[in-house]
């Protein structure tokens, strides 16, 4: 009887576990950060737009790419494992589509600011967009740092050059997260449309509208008793077109008697 070691493979499982659960949390860091850069983004060349919201969109989007990174370090490494088991391999490429998916969400997002930012400068503040917005964006953005004031760790006056500095910063971050996705591409072959979604965190949820729909057209059909409309009519005319030919039949027997 062949041996077996168990532990061996119990061990290999739980670290299988725990990778997979590292992984998922680093991505849902991920998607906050991002859905709170897209919120700060929404703000740039309106009323609201100063060097302070420039300066959290700086710090968001630091935060975002250092996540990026350790995810992509993180992710790569497990689905190029061909001894990954297929179970927790699915799950890899689930996040990795999640992944994917909010780093192209960000890589619109800065070049929605870059471009916006270019067009609309601070220093002449009369061609802001009038939105009739107010500020609240700090509470948004250190939630999504995991920090307890936004404005504790930033500088109380952020320097005057700080646009011009982002303006050229933000056009080499740009071309980073382009050569990531592209290097992502080429180290890891997972095809969105392949991958399928399960009843879970990033599944889709399912519509109880169609559901209770198909429900009562289920009773519909079942109720023996219940005709539908257009069945009526069918037989309507069936019976319409009956009492036409006995017409025609009768007037065809009259006319050869009386004839």
């Amino acid at each position: 009887m062949p041996l077996v070691n168990n532990k061996v493979g119990n061990d290999h499982t739980v670290s299988t576990d725990k990778a997979l659960v590292h992984g998922k949390a680093l991505v849902d860091s991920l998607i906050k950060v991002v859905a709170c850069y897209r919120h700060l983004a929404s703000c740039v060349g309106g009323c609201t737009d100063s060097l302070k919201l420039r300066d959290e969109l700086r710090q968001t989007r630091e935060k975002a790419q250092k996540l990026a990174v350790a995810i992509c370090h993180h992710l790569t490494s497990h689905l190029r494992n061909k001894c990954l088991p297929e179970k927790q391999r699915k799950e890899m490429e689930l996040l990795w589509v999640a992944f994917s998916s909010s780093l192209e969400l960000l890589h619109v997002d800065m070049c929605k600011v870059f471009n916006i930012g270019d067009l609309f400068c601070l220093a002449n503040s009369g061609n802001l967009v009038q939105t009739g917005l107010q500020e609240g964006g700090s509470e948004v953005a250190a939630r999504a740092l995991s920090l307890p004031d936004l404005n504790q760790v930033q500088s109380q006056i952020p320097p005057a050059d700080l646009e011009s500095q982002e303006h050229a910063t933000m056009e080499q971050e740009i071309t980073k997260i382009d050569l990531m996705m592209d290097d992502m591409e080429m180290k890891v072959n997972v095809l969105r449309w392949m991958v399928e979604p399960h009843v879970g965190q990033y599944a889709e949820p399912q519509s109880s509208t169609n559901s209770a729909s198909l429900a009562l057209l289920s009773v519909d059909e079942e109720q023996p008793g219940h005709r539908p409309l257009c069945q009526r009519n069918h037989i309507f005319v069936l019976l319409l077109l009956l009492a036409v030919v006995l017409v025609a039949a009768t007037l065809s027997i009259c006319v050869v008697l009386f004839s």
